[in-house]
Order: structure tokens, then sequence, then C-alpha cells
């Protein structure tokens, strides 16, 4: 249902612009910080959840009969990839592993986000009958909705998803190759390949879990509301640059996978009838071994919160080009 939406949407917006005499086309890349249920910094911003952006944005794609020289409210379609993640078991410069809030907890993810948005946009310039390239400078405002694809994964094991090349997380903040405490352990590196489908493991409990065989409950499609603002100067009649941020809303909480709580043991041995997997399940649902007992208890159940819904931002710098659709129908008042 989601991919019909979403192709759907492609399709409009596309209609729309082929049969119009401009189309402005932006590409931009940028930084995202991620929001929701994983972070180590007290505080509203976790600056250490950096990670890089893209989008192709299309503008300019409405019917304009009366050859307005400028248009205070117009829309905006957009084609964007978004990287977002948190790794809680990540030291940081100049604070001891002691003071990470969630360290013991150690859970992580990264997820690549495709889609597709429509935003009303409102120019903020100062001269309505002036054409925007001789004010240069001007404001806008857009709001939206969109549809984006995205599935967590995380970086758990050294090669193939095998419990022997699994990650041992100790006390120190090191990594290592054997349990804590023991005496013949080397500290490794993690290699930095996101092998591990989170979807496709039971790692939170509630409803669904613990039936056999459902390790699948959420679904990759998420439905976002993008708003935001920025500033663009126009260098020519059809080239501007211009510095956006923009803060995405989701309707899911299950962008990072941490939500609720953690699967209890019971209803990981009721989901998977090989023990090889019930040990996997188990560690990749709780990584560092701090989090959970197995237990439903106020103390060792709880692995996130399903009231705060996960959201980032994003802040970007665009470079843009106005195309001519019909260049053989001139009019000295469309740009």
């Amino acid at each position: 249902m989601m991919r019909s939406i979403t192709l759907l949407l492609v399709l409009a917006l596309f209609a729309s612009a082929y049969g119009q005499r401009n189309l402005e086309v932006g590409v931009s890349g940028g930084v995202t910080h991620y929001y929701g249920d994983l972070g180590n910094i007290d505080g509203p911003v976790q600056w250490n959840s950096s990670r890089p952006g893209m989008s192709i944005t299309f503008r300019d794609f409405l019917n304009n009969p009366k050859r307005y020289v400028t248009r205070s409210l117009t829309t905006e379609a957009r084609l964007s990839w978004y990287r977002i993640g948190y790794d809680e078991t990540a030291q940081i410069s100049g604070t001891d592993v002691g003071d990470l809030k969630n360290y013991k907890r150690g859970l992580s993810f990264r997820n690549d986000l495709f889609g597709a948005s429509g935003h009303l946009v409102l120019n903020a310039y100062r001269e309505p009958f002036t054409p925007l390239f001789q004010q240069r400078f001007f404001m806008y405002f857009h709001i939206g909705v969109g549809v984006y694809y995205g599935r967590p994964k995380a970086d758990l094991f050294r090669g193939e998803e095998d419990i022997a090349n699994r990650y041992y997380f100790w006390a120190d903040g090191t990594v290592r190759d054997a349990p804590r405490g023991s005496t013949n352990s080397n500290i490794i590196e993690r290699d930095g390949k996101y092998e591990t489908d989170l979807y496709s493991w039971l790692t939170e409990g509630g409803v669904g879990a613990g039936e056999v065989g459902q390790t699948t409950r959420f679904s990759p499609w998420h439905v976002g509301i993008p708003m935001g603002a920025g500033l663009r100067y126009m260098v020519t009649k059809k080239v501007s640059v211009g510095l956006e941020y923009s803060y995405l809303m989701f309707m899911t909480d299950m962008l990072d996978d941490v939500s609720d709580r953690y699967s209890t043991y019971e209803e990981i041995d009721n989901t998977y009838s090989d023990p090889r997997k019930q040990e996997l399940a188990r560690y990749i649902s709780d990584p560092t071994g701090w989090g959970t007992d197995g237990t439903y208890s106020i103390v060792t159940s709880r692995r996130g919160n399903p009231g705060l819904l996960d959201s980032f931002s994003y802040f970007a710098l665009e470079v843009s080009y106005k195309f001519r659709r019909r260049p053989h129908r001139r009019s000295f008042m469309s740009l």
C-alpha cells in the first residue's frame, strides 16, 4: 500500500512538472541529527549523532496562467536520502565511560531513509512586484508530508551473523573478543559493517512477540512530516544558493528499532525453535548483556519510551537551477 502511495506521489509531481513552463531543480547536501530513544548526552541534541544526507527538490511546477513574477505561496517536491544513527557504546572525547548514561544499555543503529515528499512553501520576499533575482536575498518556510523507506541495521558481528563473531563490551569502554573477566581477551575494532537487519529479529517485546516464527513485526515504510525554513540568494535569474534547516517528525517510534521493552527469554524461545537463533536473538536485543535478565520486571524490561516518536533534523546547503520548459513562449513576466 505504501509503495503505491509513493509511486502515485512521484508520478503526480512529475506529471505536473511536465506540462509547465519553468522547472527549478535544487540539489542539496548536509548533515542530519537524530532525536529518539538512544543517546548519551544530557540535552535535547545528541551532537555525536551527525550523519550525512542529500536531496533533490523540484519547484515552480504549478500552473502560472497570469505570468506572476513571484509567488508568495507555492509548492515543491523532494526526493531524499537521509542517514540517521547512534551508537551508545561509542566513546565521547573528554568524557569518562562511566559518565555515558546509556553505555551499559549499549544499543546502536543506522538507518538509510529514502523518501519522497511534497511541501507547501511560503516565500517571504520584501517586494511583491519585484522579481526575486533582483531582490537577491529572501527567506522561505515549508511544511509537508512524505513517505520514507528504511530498515535500521547494526554492526554487531565481525563478519557473518554468528555468535562466535559477536562483540563483547567491557566496563572500561573497550570492545573485546572474549567475555568480561576473561584473562586472555584482546581489544578489537568493530569492522564498521552494518550486517544485522534489526527488523528481522525479535528485539522488542510486547504485542506480537513470542509467536512462533513471527520475527518481522514492523513495516519499513514510514510517514513523516517535514517542516523548515531557509534563506536563498539569487546569483542570477536561473541560479541560486541557499541554506535550509528542516525538522522531520515521524508517525513511528521504530526508526531506531527502540520503542518499548526488551523481549523476554520466553518470548525469544517461543519465536525461535533453533537454540542457535535463540542465542543470537538474545544478543541482538541486548548487545552488552547489561540491559535485561530476560524477565519482565520494572527494573530489567524497559528498553525505550513508546510515547517519544522518532525525528531528526537536516541542515543543508543547496544549489538550484531554473530550466525553461517551453522556451518558444517567451514573456518578460516569467523568470
